[in-house]
């Protein structure tokens, strides 16, 4: 009798263990799904800043939800992101006619220039600013809080209805027009 009692003890507490087991191991695929989910939108984010900054189309997501995904291939698709997000931040660093806009900034004013009528690097108005980099001006205000790169790609945007026209004098002396 006593070495059944033990035996029928000794089996209970190893099904406590085993549900104890179970549990830490739920608890760590969702501490692992959670930190994966934050890396995640954290890529799909600078990915989508970089793109929309570029002009390029925006890249989908699968559209799963983190219940139906395994932690293995959550982290793939994390380093998928990450792929991606440097391939549009290397993008974004070498703007088409990065020289041409580094020779008007050069007869411009500084990148952080407050002028009364034009702002930035690149000396724009309040128009050409909502007009070709609204999104940037919603967010950040005037062309002078933005980054040189923000100001060149919106000059990119405006470059191609308008080529170098809005800094004709500028223009001209590098011998763009």
């Amino acid at each position: 009798m006593f070495v059944l009692l033990c035996s029928s003890a000794a089996g209970a507490s190893g099904a406590f263990a085993g549900a104890g087991r179970a549990k830490a191991a739920v608890a760590r695929r969702a501490a692992a799904l959670r930190y994966l989910d934050r890396q995640l939108q954290a890529a799909e984010r600078q990915t989508w800043y970089w793109e929309r900054l570029t002009g390029t189309p925006r890249t989908q997501t699968a559209g799963r939800t983190l219940a139906s995904i395994a932690v293995r291939d959550l982290s793939r698709t994390v380093k998928r992101w990450k792929r991606r997000e440097l391939a549009a931040h290397e993008k974004a660093q070498h703007p088409p006619h990065m020289a041409d806009w580094m020779c008007i900034h050069h007869w411009e004013g500084a990148w952080n220039d407050r002028g009364g009528l034009y702002w930035g690097g690149l000396q724009m108005s309040i128009s050409f600013q909502e007009r070709y980099g609204g999104w940037i001006y919603k967010r950040k205000g005037t062309a002078d809080h933005w980054t040189p790169l923000e100001q060149i790609w919106t000059a990119e945007n405006a470059l191609k209805t308008r080529g170098f026209w809005p800094w004709p004098n500028t223009a001209r002396m590098c011998g763009l027009i």
